[in-house]
């Protein structure tokens, strides 16, 4: 139990420090969402990098998971700007909340590239989850933020899509913190040209909320990843959703950010889908064991 306990402390402090990091992104204010991207990774990148050096781990990538490389660095690069976009354009609970709809798109992800078995009641319980992320999204053409929502929705689903490259890699034995290196070194390759073409000049209080948000995505990386070290994914991986508590909290003392009672009822609905989805996964685990 007390593995257990660190475990739901680390998962926590991963929400906290993701929910800052879009506080931080949305405090950088004026700034194209591939430039803050690319700052985020960078020091992402310099992190990982002196873990690997710490653990000994090769820069060199192991036979046979490049393409999962690839796979995890696309999708996680374009959930990323999807996120960064929305956080810019729609309260940042409204935008935590999309993107924690990542799970359920990892379940039909699973499905199609790893053969995973999805049975009637997951189907339903997504299903349920993307009926409450439309209470979100608010799909109207009057609805000014229903584009930038409609971005952070395909941001979970790019999350959705890393996640279970990450689940293929580990089975190739991929460390994590090559994952992460690897991933941030294809980010910040990837955003560059737009930043050399298109750099907007930064204020040093710019560059410090850049710099404090890819701090926080670093911190929530290694939480998240601690917290998998001492307990299972089934066991914690419910605890991820306090993000949006945090997000909530922190929109409406920095911004002033109420959501509405149609994204309260989204949240409500998603939040309950994934505890039964996590009450049903753990129950299918003791059957099978």
């Amino acid at each position: 139990m007390k593995s257990k306990h660190k475990a739901i402390l680390y998962i926590l402090s991963a929400a906290l420090f993701f929910s800052l990091m879009n506080t931080f992104v949305r405090l950088a204010g004026d700034l194209p969402f591939i430039q803050k991207s690319f700052f985020r990774n960078l020091i992402a990148f310099f992190c990982a990098a002196a873990v690997m050096k710490k653990q000994h781990i090769s820069p060199k990538w192991k036979e046979g998971s490049l393409k999962g490389l690839l796979m995890r660095s696309s999708f996680g690069l374009a959930g990323i700007l999807c996120n960064f976009y929305a956080v810019d354009h729609i309260p940042i609970a409204d935008a935590s909340m999309l993107n924690k709809l990542s799970p359920f798109f990892a379940i039909l992800f699973s499905l199609i590239f790893l053969g995973e078995r999805v049975t009637i009641v997951q189907w339903l319980l997504a299903m349920g989850a993307f009926a409450g992320s439309l209470l979100i999204i608010k799909p109207s053409m009057t609805n000014t933020d229903f584009f930038p929502a409609l971005i952070g929705l395909f941001g979970g689903m790019g999350a959705g899509a890393a996640y279970t490259a990450v689940r293929w890699l580990s089975g190739k034995g991929v460390k994590g913190p090559y994952v992460v290196f690897f991933f941030s070194a294809f980010s910040c390759i990837m955003t560059a040209p737009a930043l050399i073409f298109d750099y907007h000049p930064m204020t040093i209080y710019q560059l410090a909320m850049l710099l404090l948000a890819g701090g926080s995505a670093a911190a929530a990386q290694f939480s998240i990843t601690a917290a998998y070290f001492n307990a299972p994914a089934k066991e914690i991986s419910v605890f991820d959703y306090s993000q949006v508590i945090f997000s909530a909290i922190i929109g409406m003392i920095v911004f002033d950010q109420l959501p509405d009672v149609y994204s309260f009822l989204g949240y409500i609905i998603i939040c309950l889908m994934a505890v039964i989805m996590f009450f049903y996964n753990n129950r299918e685990k003791t059957s099978t064991d």
